[in-house]
């Protein structure tokens, strides 16, 4: 019967506290709807598996060394969880622009992933993207990244540099370009029904532009994200697609 020594118990740690830092903050999986117990598993039998591929050199002397080292560990999972949750950001962003303007603005739903009250459209929109996420196989990305990430940073190596918070700020700045790119056809045609009515309003004043509009923009609203779907499910695609260029490129920078 194999003996199991002290290094690989050892190994097995740090590798799990890498893996179940990704699995409990990447989108899908780390949503607090999936129970601990899976995601505890998952992690678990994802550690259990690479942990014999995983070179640990020798461990720093000393628990405040040490302890530093596993929050790195964790640190590197937190960050790609978090780079995929920036995606689904900019699409709910999207919806809550969406929805305030088609009247909206005050019929929130609760969303359970963030415990917090989102508006009904961005909700819809997020669902979308979501199983969009599951079609094109993106979390088969997250899955070659926890393999990726020990080629190219291996345990105790994460540092904190410049280069890396730079390419976070950019990854936060994608929120905005994904909302516009997503959300460019409802918000213009919207737009435009407002500029209708603001029209009609001067020119026929007789007409109670709040009363008519309410249901019209509603109208042109879903209509609007129906037609658009499969633009919005283009888009979506070539985002996830893309995505693991720059999951690449955020491990290089640790």
């Amino acid at each position: 019967m194999p003996q199991i020594t002290a290094e690989q118990i050892e190994t097995f740690i740090f590798a799990f506290l890498r893996v179940s830092a990704i699995v409990a903050t990447m989108p899908v999986l780390g949503n607090r709807e999936v129970p601990v117990r899976v995601k505890g598993g998952v992690s678990l039998m994802i550690a259990f598996l690479i942990f014999p591929f995983v070179e640990l050199h020798a461990l720093p002397i000393g628990l405040l060394p040490l302890s530093l080292k596993m929050a790195g560990e964790v640190m590197i999972g937190i960050t790609i969880g978090l780079a995929g949750r920036l995606i689904f950001a900019g699409v709910q962003l999207a919806g809550q622009l969406a929805g305030f303007q088609m009247g909206f603005a005050i019929v929130n739903v609760f969303d359970p992933i963030t415990s917090a009250q989102v508006s009904i459209i961005a909700q819809l929109q997020y669902l979308i993207a979501m199983l969009i996420f599951l079609a094109v196989n993106g979390h088969h990305l997250f899955l070659y990244a926890i393999a990726e990430s020990y080629r190219i940073l291996p345990p105790l190596g994460f540092h904190f540099s410049g280069e890396l918070t730079q390419s976070i700020v950019e990854l936060s700045k994608d929120i905005f370009i994904i909302a516009i790119k997503t959300g460019a056809p409802v918000i213009t045609a919207l737009l435009m029904t407002s500029i209708g009515f603001g029209l009609i309003a001067r020119t026929v004043p007789q007409i109670n532009i709040l009363i008519v509009g309410f249901p019209v923009k509603i109208a042109v609203g879903l209509i609007g994200i129906g037609l658009a779907l499969p633009v919005f499910a283009r888009v979506m695609g070539s985002i996830f697609l893309n995505f693991g260029g720059k999951l690449s490129l955020l491990l290089r920078l640790m």
